[in-house]
């Protein structure tokens, strides 16, 4: 008996199918990659796409930063945050937070504090 998917999962056999390529190359090479996918506001996968000419998605991504975080570090977060390790969903919004608090301060930084003449 041969089983049909669901409509909604029939797309995905191409994704299943591709395989993740790492690419090892000097320093320079990942720096200059990383800048561009910064500075066009894709991803680095994207821009990799985009420099060997295959295609990209236009479909908009949410935008996010991603971390592993080890029992250890919830435990670490947990108590700078006065949490319980259990609440990882707390400590992810605590976290966050903090994450927002910073890219206010950078961009103070970054922003009305260069002199006339880059001085």
């Amino acid at each position: 008996m041969v089983r049909v998917k669901p409509v909604r999962w029939q797309g995905s056999d191409e994704a299943i199918r591709a395989v993740q390529v790492a690419f090892d190359v000097e320093e320079a090479v990942l720096e200059a990659v990383r800048t561009a996918a910064f500075e066009q506001h894709v991803s680095t996968p994207d821009q990799i796409r985009q420099v060997l000419g295959l295609a990209t998605t236009s479909k908009p991504k949410r935008p996010r930063l991603t971390v592993s975080l080890s029992t250890a570090d919830y435990e670490f977060l947990a108590a700078r945050y006065g949490l319980s390790p259990d609440d990882r969903l707390a400590i992810k919004e605590r976290a966050t937070r903090e994450l927002i608090a910073f890219a206010g301060k950078a961009n103070k930084k970054n922003t009305g504090t260069k002199k006339p003449g880059g001085r």
